[in-house]
């Protein structure tokens, strides 16, 4: 049973004859014998701290003894968050691991509250098959760049990998060359229904399954000075399609989506969740 009690953490006894323990509802742990916490904190000295603390509340005051320990707001902050962890805790067992450099990848994972770590490898081949079309393109680049990272993965690794297109009239839109390139491609957006399609797969060394999410996207009428202004003040040439939706242009420029509004940012993150709670 998980207790409410407010709690100090006791690594120097610094104020042992303070008697804080006997004012009501204050758990005095001693923590003077964990190696590894001066100045910074060690994984082993980590671990045991929270082990610690595990069958105490996130909730009421929390105290430490000298400003040394720092790095106790990321031991609550992850103890905190191990709250929503539970949602998927079948797969805590696993290491998991975002494959990808996409700020608006990682921002959307962390949202489902479970931990996980960045990796990227340089030069994957991203080219597919002239006959794939529509939804079959991303998920078949995102099975290839889980290939790539077998060869790192162990048996505890979980690798989540995407790719996402923009699709209109038979055509793939991906990241753009240059300016040029992603004022041209916002041009062809512009007064237009797109689709934007995002494949992810999901693989450990014993299982892979992989799946594409589609969002109709439709675009107002951009004119020449939106399309400068937003290409020369923002980053568009990582984003598939020239823009984020998330940004100035998404404000201004998109009036009507049809299916998931993060899916178009990168990451179907609740057909994924569904995918992890099963898997």
């Amino acid at each position: 049973m998980t207790r409410s009690e407010n709690f100090i953490l006791d690594f120097t006894h610094i104020y042992i004859d303070e008697n804080i323990e006997q004012t009501e509802n204050i758990v005095r742990i001693d923590c003077s014998d964990i190696l590894g916490t001066d100045l910074y904190c060690t994984k082993e000295g980590e671990a045991e701290i929270q082990k610690r603390i595990e069958n105490f509340s996130i909730n009421g005051v929390h105290f430490i003894d000298s400003g040394n320990y720092h790095y106790i707001t990321k031991i609550m902050t992850d103890k905190i968050n191990k709250k929503f962890y539970k949602m998927l805790s079948h797969i805590q067992k696993y290491d998991i691991l975002l494959a990808s450099n996409s700020p608006r990848r990682r921002e959307l994972l962390s949202g489902l509250g479970i931990e996980y770590q960045v990796t990227a490898l340089p030069n994957i081949d991203e080219s597919y098959p002239e006959t794939l079309q529509g939804e079959e393109i991303p998920q078949y680049i995102a099975t290839v760049k889980a290939e790539a990272y077998k060869p790192e993965m162990s048996d505890k690794t979980l690798l989540i990998t995407a790719d996402t297109i923009v699709w209109l009239n038979g055509k793939v839109f991906g990241k753009p060359k240059d300016k040029d390139d992603a004022k041209n491609m916002l041009r062809t957006l512009s007064g237009n229904i797109h689709t934007v399609i995002t494949g992810v797969c999901i693989t450990t060394q014993e299982k892979q399954i992989s799946f594409a999410v589609s969002t109709d996207v439709s675009f107002a009428t951009l004119d020449e000075e939106e399309i400068d202004f937003y290409v020369e003040n923002y980053a568009p040439l990582d984003k598939a399609g020239a823009y984020g939706i998330q940004e100035w242009i998404g404000f201004v420029g998109v009036n009507g989506i049809n299916g998931s509004y993060f899916n178009v940012m990168g990451l179907p993150i609740h057909r994924l969740y569904q995918e992890l709670k099963h898997f």
